[in-house]
């Protein structure tokens, strides 16, 4: 087995089916037609813009029915875009301060070039002018919207027309240890009269199970491989009464099996997501983790994946790594 991401695109399947390994790049390394390099470079890591271009890349990212529409099976996840780095403060700051509206676009645009047309999206802060600016440019995406609970659904389907709403797993999550979930079964039910694809979002198994076993109405489940919302008791039980630092940031590796069966167990369509463990996972073991992730989930389901191209285009990587894998299978 290859040990590093580098030496997967160059061996197996993506030999196989002709296409050309070798070391990721930054973005600047297929600009888009026509793109001009920034007005006040940030560095030897700066990008071009990678806008709509006639070019496209040889690898597309295999698709999946979601709905009426076909969307590729990696969907770009959007915590990086806008420092939810679930690893510590400096790492958030860091992603927020690299992440310029400029960026962002150039992210979304390389993405559509490799054939992810979805995108996980968030409501907040910057991200409707970036959206906007995006989709100005040419840029298309079906917007799956996580919704947090200062979000006002209608407004949303209004003015974004996403394809799905994706109630937020913190939100399900907290009703789950607090006894509402009818709250949030009745949240789903207004959802639905909004016309689009509902779903539920979770870090815990025992959350699909419960929805299945009483049969809400909805589409589809987003399920994060790790279970990072854990109380503090249950650290302790899991940890034999230790308690590590920042508890909400321990990922076990022990967890994706456990998602990952509730996910074989629904006919619904699943979405997992923080397959890579927000970055710990190490170059090494990358490849290997997208070779878990759609060995363990059903054909029609999909993985949500973000990415913080600073230092390589991991855009590409990615779709790299997932098209070898599903031309395979």
């Amino acid at each position: 087995m290859s040990n590093t991401r580098r030496e997967f695109l160059q061996s197996s399947a993506a030999l196989a089916i002709g296409m050309v390994g070798g070391a990721a790049t930054t973005l600047a390394a297929e600009p888009a037609a026509g793109s001009q390099a920034r007005n006040a470079p940030a560095g030897p890591q700066e990008t071009q813009s990678a806008g709509p271009s006639a070019s496209t890349p040889e690898v597309q990212i295999p698709t999946m029915k979601f709905g009426n529409v076909e969307i590729g099976r990696l969907v770009l996840g959007v915590n990086p875009l806008y420092g939810f780095a679930h690893y510590n403060n400096n790492f958030s700051g860091a992603m927020r301060e690299w992440y310029t509206q400029d960026r962002v676009c150039d992210v979304l645009h390389r993405a559509n070039r490799f054939g992810i047309n979805a995108f996980n999206y968030v409501n907040m802060g910057r991200a409707p002018q970036d959206l906007a600016r995006f989709q100005a440019e040419g840029g298309r995406m079906h917007l799956i919207i996580q919704v947090t609970a200062n979000d006002d659904p209608a407004a949303l389907v209004q003015n974004l027309k996403p394809l799905a709403l994706q109630r937020r797993g913190e939100e399900i999550d907290a009703a789950f240890q607090n006894g509402t979930m009818a709250s949030e079964r009745e949240w789903c039910k207004r959802a639905r009269e909004l016309g689009v694809l509902v779903g539920v979002g979770t870090h815990k198994p025992e959350v699909i199970e419960l929805v299945e076993e009483q049969g809400w109405d909805i589409d589809f489940y987003a399920g994060c491989v790790y279970n990072r919302t854990r109380t503090v008791e249950e650290w302790k039980q899991v940890l034999n009464g230790q308690l590590l630092e920042m508890p909400r940031e321990i990922f076990l590796q022990s967890d994706p099996a456990r998602m990952y069966k509730v996910m074989r167990q629904t006919a619904k369509t699943c979405f997992a997501f923080k397959i890579l463990a927000a970055g710990r996972v190490g170059d090494d073991g990358v490849a290997q983790a997208f070779r878990t992730a759609y060995a363990s989930i059903k054909p029609h389901d999909g993985v949500y994946v973000g990415v913080f191209p600073r230092g390589k285009d991991e855009v590409k990587e990615n779709a790299e790594i997932v098209h070898a894998i599903l031309a395979s299978a």
